[in-house]
């Protein structure tokens, strides 16, 4: 068995290790304990009071809808761009990648408003289209979905790409020249290949999009028990003096991303474990 290469220890590694510890407690985890103890600085009554509000339960229904439906739309698409990118050469590739990213470099304010300005009701290319046959997008919630998928689109892409790439192309081959066709090769080989890199991409996908703000806002109207969204929700409440529930709100939104995040992690470990 190969010996591990260690790197020698020295005091600025010491130092190093202080100082991303102390990043991390500042950035990370401090603010989040804040949060959570001034949730149940009164015990569990602000979360009781959020869960009894039939407001606060149609903004935390939304937002699970649109996070659900936005996260199944960028799993497909991003698996599917994912094998594009890499299986495959063609014109303008470059160009491709580069615009997946443009959603993580642009402000989702903008987002928002170019969505408006495409699909708006009034002055949108697309909109006055759209509602005379019955669909509205904008102030509605396929506006939320689709802002919300904007915004998480490359998650998924950029945790599969690099697997991709690791795996090469030999088994799907192996596959193909034993008759296997390209749907058999995908769900028998690829697929299960790259299936922590899926589940990890769903994962960032869910938590970003549980946690949008800025393009939902331009998108959505912000109407009490229709298109208020649970983040909407929590500014409503900061702005009203309703702290409590401003906490307990994004305590709730929290704690679902992070239990996500532990579930991956108990999963994989086990499977580590039994191979």
């Amino acid at each position: 068995m190969a010996e591990r290469h260690r790197y020698p220890k020295g005091p600025m590694t010491y130092v190093l290790r202080v100082v991303v510890v102390a990043y991390l407690f500042l950035l990370v985890a401090w603010p989040v304990s804040l949060v959570v103890t001034h949730t149940f600085a009164h015990g569990d009554e602000a979360i009781r009071a959020i869960l009894e509000d039939p407001d606060m339960q149609s903004a935390l229904r939304l937002t699970a809808i649109a996070a659900v439906v936005a996260t199944v739309i960028n799993t497909v698409f991003g698996v599917g761009v994912s094998l594009l990118l890499v299986r495959n050469e063609f014109p303008g590739k470059r160009v491709v990648s580069a615009l997946l990213d443009l959603p993580l470099s642009v402000s989702p304010i903008v987002v928002g408003l170019a969505l408006v300005l495409v699909y708006g009701g009034r002055n949108g290319w697309l909109g006055p289209s759209l509602e005379s046959a019955g669909f509205q997008v904008i102030f509605s919630t396929p506006g939320i979905i689709m802002a919300t998928a904007f915004v998480s689109l490359p998650l998924v892409i950029r945790e599969v790409v690099p697997v991709l790439h690791e795996l090469g192309t030999e088994q799907e081959q192996a596959a193909a020249s034993l008759g296997a066709s390209g749907a058999q090769t995908f769900w028998r080989i690829t697929l299960p290949s790259i299936k922590w890199a899926v589940v990890y991409g769903v994962v960032l996908t869910l938590a970003r999009s549980l946690g949008e703000f800025g393009a939902v806002k331009v998108v959505s109207g912000n109407v009490l028990g229709s298109t208020r969204t649970a983040t909407l929700a929590v500014e409503e409440k900061y702005l009203n003096f309703d702290q409590e529930g401003a906490y307990a709100i994004a305590f709730l939104l929290a704690s679902v991303s992070v239990l996500a995040i532990l579930v991956v992690f108990v999963l994989r470990s086990r499977e580590a474990r039994h191979h």
